[in-house]
């Protein structure tokens, strides 16, 4: 247990960076990577527990993780993208009607 606690602290302190980020960036993009920060976090903590109980269930949950984060970004970084045609900002303030 005490090999796994710098890789739980980490995996913290990654966490509360995409989470502070998350809820003080007023840019889309910003707010993107933030939550990709999370997910990493999340990641980092999974990959540590199942290191340490040796079980593989963890190593699992990181690809389904990834999986989930390759869509998220796939979906996102579109829906950035015509956003910023239609309205020249990422503000997400300025975002929020979604008629055309």
């Amino acid at each position: 247990m005490e090999t796994m606690n710098p890789y739980l602290v980490l995996s913290l302190l990654l966490f509360l960076v995409g989470t502070t980020g998350f809820i003080v960036k007023k840019n889309v993009l910003a707010m993107f990577l933030c939550v990709e920060l999370m997910l990493n976090a999340a990641n980092l903590a999974f990959v540590a527990f199942a290191r340490d109980l040796g079980h593989l269930q963890g190593q699992i949950f990181v690809f389904l993780v990834m999986v989930v984060a390759a869509a998220e970004a796939a979906v996102g970084l579109a829906i950035m993208i015509v956003l910023y045609r239609r309205r020249q900002t990422l503000n997400p303030d300025d975002a929020d009607t979604m008629k055309g």
